[in-house]
């Protein structure tokens, strides 16, 4: 199997949200398995960001990766 094989596999296991904990706080990207996805709602909840704020945080550097429940082995 190709490497792009196995990233396409493991992106339909993955769940996501985006958007900013505070008005002026980076664009935060919370990632994690499927099976995991009821600890998304133990987070605190992310606003909701325009397209155009998500392209001024890329170009600005201002992005925040966490990754929910147990990591990949």
């Amino acid at each position: 199997m190709s490497s792009e094989d196995q990233l396409t596999q493991l992106a339909s296991q993955l769940v996501w949200r985006v958007g900013r904990l505070g008005d002026d706080g980076p664009l935060t990207v919370r990632v994690g398995f499927a099976t995991g996805a009821a600890t998304f709602a133990e987070l605190p909840r992310l606003k909701n960001i325009t397209d155009a704020e998500v392209e001024a945080a890329l170009r600005e550097g201002a992005i925040r990766v966490e990754w929910v429940g147990s990591r990949p082995s």
